[in-house]
This record gives C-alpha cells, sequence and structure tokens, in this order.
C-alpha cells in the first residue's frame, strides 16, 4: 500500500507540514458542493477509507472551494489502486465503471438506480450521468520539451508537484477522520490570497507549453497578477517550443478561451505578452472585441441551432467572430496552422469574405441578399449580423431564408415543361418576386409564372 503523505526530514519541511496539513476546510467544501454530489462523495470517502486508501479532492476544486465558488466537476486522487476502489464501489453502490488500467485511471458512473438504491436525492433535472473520476496519484517526467509525461504510481506530494501552478497543487483529503483536511505542500493558499499565478518551476512551461495559456486563462479569470518570475518564463525560454504544438493542440487552447466569461480580457492579454504573434503573425490583426457578443444571452438564444452537432457553438462562433477582419490569405494560413475541420473553416471564411463585401451590398434588393446569403453558412450571416447589426442579414435569418413560392417542380411538370436548367430559372424567379413584393399573394404568383411560360 502506497504511503500517505511524505514524511518531513528537516526542521524546515517539519513546520511546511504541519502548515500544510493544520486547517480544515469541510465547511467551505460543504458550501461549494451541490447537496448529491457531496453525498455521493462521502460515501466513495468511505469505501477508500475501508480499504485504507487516503482519497483526495485535488487542483482546481481545491482552488475554488478557497475561493468559496461553486463546483461540479473534480478529479479525485487516490493513493493505492484506482481500479480496485472502482470495482469495490461499484459492488456496492451499482452503477457502471471504466478502467483504464495503464493510465491508473476508473470513472464510476451514477445511475438513477443507484441513486434510489442509495436513498440520495437525485439532482434535479440532470443532463446526464453524474460520475467521479478516481486517479492514482502518480509523477511524471518529461522526455523532451512538448512531449506527452512519462507516468509512474506515486504519492499525493509527488501528484501535486507534478502540476502546473501552486493554486492549482492542493488537495483535500476526503477518507475518514482526515475529512476536510488541506494539504498545501507549495504554499498554493498563500498565492491565492495574494492572488498570484505562480508556477511550480522554472521548467514548468518547456515540459508543457499549454501551461502559457492556462496562465493568461488564470490570470484573467481570477483577476489575478502573473507571478514576476513566472512573467519572466512567458517571454523567454518557453515560446521557442510552442512551435513544437501540433496544430490541434493549439487550437484547443484558444477553444477554452472562447468558452471563458472573459474571453476579450483573454485574447487581450495573450496580444499584450505577444503569444498570438508566435501562434501566427496574422492574428496580431484579429479584432477581439467582437468577442463581447459571446456573453450576450439572445446571442445563444437565437444562434445556437445554426451549428452542426458536432461543433461546439459558443466555440465555433468565437473563431467566427474572432477572424471576421483577418484577410483571406492569411485566414488560410491559420486555418492550416491550427488545422482547422472543414465545417469551422467554411463558417469563418463565409464570416470573413460577407463582413468585407458588405459595404458592396448597400443598394441590394431583398432577393439578391437572400440567393447571396443562402450560399454562406447560417453562422456566418449571424456573426457578421452581431457585429454590424445590418437589418437586411436580421431580415434573411428571421425571415426571407424562408420563404419559397408555392410553385413546385411537379406544378411545372403538370404545365408541360421538361425537367432542366429552365425549372431553376423560373422558380428562382418566382421566388424573387415574392421576396422583392412583386407578388403578394397565389393568384397573383400563378399570373406571373403565366407570363413566364
Amino acid at each position: 500500500m502506497a504511503k500517505i503523505i511524505s514524511r518531513p526530514e528537516s526542521l524546515h519541511d517539519f513546520l511546511c507540514y504541519n502548515i500544510a496539513m493544520g486547517q480544515n476546510v469541510s465547511d467551505l467544501l460543504e458550501r461549494s458542493l451541490e447537496g448529491s454530489r457531496l453525498e455521493l462523495l462521502h460515501l466513495l470517502a468511505y469505501q477508500a477509507s475501508s480499504l485504507q486508501m487516503p482519497l483526495y479532492l485535488v487542483g482546481g476544486v481545491v482552488r475554488d472551494v478557497l475561493l468559496e465558488r461553486s463546483v461540479k466537476d473534480f478529479d479525485l486522487v487516490v493513493e493505492g489502486d484506482s481500479a480496485l476502489l472502482a470495482e469495490t464501489v461499484l459492488r456496492k453502490y451499482g452503477g457502471r465503471i471504466m478502467v483504464h488500467s495503464r493510465f491508473g485511471t476508473a470513472t464510476w458512473v451514477v445511475s438513477e438506480s443507484t441513486y434510489k438504491r442509495l436513498n440520495v436525492p437525485a439532482l434535479q433535472f440532470p443532463e446526464t450521468d453524474i460520475s467521479f473520476d478516481l486517479i492514482s496519484a502518480r509523477s511524471e517526467t518529461y522526455s523532451q520539451p512538448g512531449a506527452l509525461p512519462t507516468v509512474k504510481f506515486s504519492t499525493i506530494d509527488d501528484d501535486l508537484r507534478r502540476r502546473d501552478f501552486t493554486i492549482n497543487a492542493m488537495a483535500i483529503r476526503l477518507d475518514g477522520t482526515f475529512f476536510g483536511e488541506l494539504y498545501d505542500p507549495l504554499h498554493g493558499q498563500n498565492d491565492l490570497q495574494n492572488k498570484l499565478v505562480r508556477v511550480l518551476h522554472p521548467g514548468s512551461f518547456l515540459d508543457d507549453p499549454t501551461r502559457i495559456f492556462r496562465t493568461i486563462r488564470y490570470a484573467e479569470r481570477y483577476k489575478f497578477e502573473i507571478e514576476p518570475e513566472t512573467l519572466k518564463l512567458v517571454y523567454s525560454e518557453a515560446f521557442e517550443v510552442l512551435s513544437q504544438l501540433s496544430g490541434e493542440r493549439l487550437r484547443h487552447e484558444f477553444d477554452l478561451i472562447f468558452d471563458e466569461e472573459h474571453v476579450v480580457d483573454m485574447l487581450a492579454r495573450l496580444k499584450e505578452v505577444k503569444l498570438l504573434s508566435v501562434v501566427h503573425p496574422a492574428l496580431e490583426t484579429a479584432d477581439h472585441e467582437h468577442l463581447f457578443r459571446l456573453n450576450d444571452r439572445l446571442t445563444f438564444a437565437f444562434g445556437k441551432f445554426l451549428v452542426p452537432d458536432i461543433l461546439s457553438f459558443r466555440q465555433t462562433l468565437g473563431w467566427t467572430l474572432y477572424l471576421m477582419d483577418i484577410l483571406l490569405l492569411d485566414l488560410e494560413a491559420i486555418e492550416e496552422r491550427l488545422a482547422f475541420p472543414a465545417l469551422l473553416a467554411k463558417a469563418v471564411r463565409g464570416a470573413a469574405s460577407l463582413y468585407a463585401d458588405l459595404p458592396s451590398f448597400a443598394d441590394w434588393k431583398p432577393s439578391q441578399w437572400t440567393f447571396h446569403l443562402d450560399e454562406l453558412p447560417a453562422l456566418s450571416v449571424y456573426a457578421v449580423w452581431l457585429v454590424t447589426s445590418t437589418p437586411a442579414l436580421q431580415a434573411y435569418l428571421m425571415n426571407w431564408q424562408n420563404v419559397k413560392p408555392f410553385t413546385t417542380g411537379d406544378d411545372l411538370k403538370a404545365r408541360g415543361l421538361e425537367p432542366g436548367p429552365r425549372f431553376k430559372e423560373i422558380l428562382t424567379r418566382l421566388r424573387a418576386a415574392w421576396l422583392d413584393g412583386e407578388v403578394a399573394t397565389e393568384e397573383e404568383e400563378k399570373k406571373l409564372l403565366d407570363a413566364l411560360q
């Protein structure tokens, strides 16, 4: 069985150890967690205790508990075999588990029948089954900058020291009489109180360059300062390894930013520290101010149906708003560097071309607007409307795109017309007549159709 905590070997370590373990935050934990999750967490902790496996909440959830924020998703680290704990929980409480022995992780998924079996109140209108990720404590080493880590099972102390920032390197113990005990060997609570984002060691960004983006996200999300030595690292050797990251990994970091409330501040800060130019110089010309619209509730109420299910609405709209000002040649280069999926690239290009050409459409009739906009993704039209408030774009989205003549291809066949290009010409002309107000009734449409034959 893995030992509980690395014991102090010097007076300094002894003092740090006692300070780290001296505070109980169970009251904060209970205020931050929704009732059902807290009850289920107690059940997990009870089983871990029966197996003599120390169990901890770790990482961002501890940070948010100390900040007295509501939390829903969290990681659990066990000093021992996470699969054994998951299997024990499954036998005792039901549900289902998924085990990944190679990575030392297991997931317990709580089903509705589990709630009934335990007599624990289910969450009101849960979108999905509630799940708990159980991870065996580990250490990590990196063979080269930017490489994925080599993992070895270890103690909670090693597990915390492999993390990114001091404010994410705290744990709350859950099992037995230790419930609520804060473990803070790297003084994350002190940095939290001083509102500082600090990496754990000078090689942190070399180990994982995406931590640079995380530094900016945390600083702007919580309105913290970046600790001076950490900021120096952002400006120095860490930049050179960003080129080794794949386009998918870089794009994912921007996706995470688009999901944040303070997206505009984050992108402005990335520009300030010259990170955008490292990803691609053309990003320096992007207008992050457009992204204020991402936090508009009406934006989502109307626009969410415009994106295919395989794409995230907020992220796709985020990219579309962000890159709307970019020239086509630069846009193509950005898409290639960040490995845009085809649907995302189409939405972004459509918005950029429409935004650039918009002044030349001022005198167009509704039919001209409609036939042009029909060729673009609806999200592209929507994004440009959000930025420009052009009435024609709103009219298209709300009405014009749905206007169709009564006449169909079958009606034209019944009139003795042979299927072919003439079919499309007639139907297009009839649709244009409705859009431009030339006809207003089915009878008027029939008269125009007679004239067209």
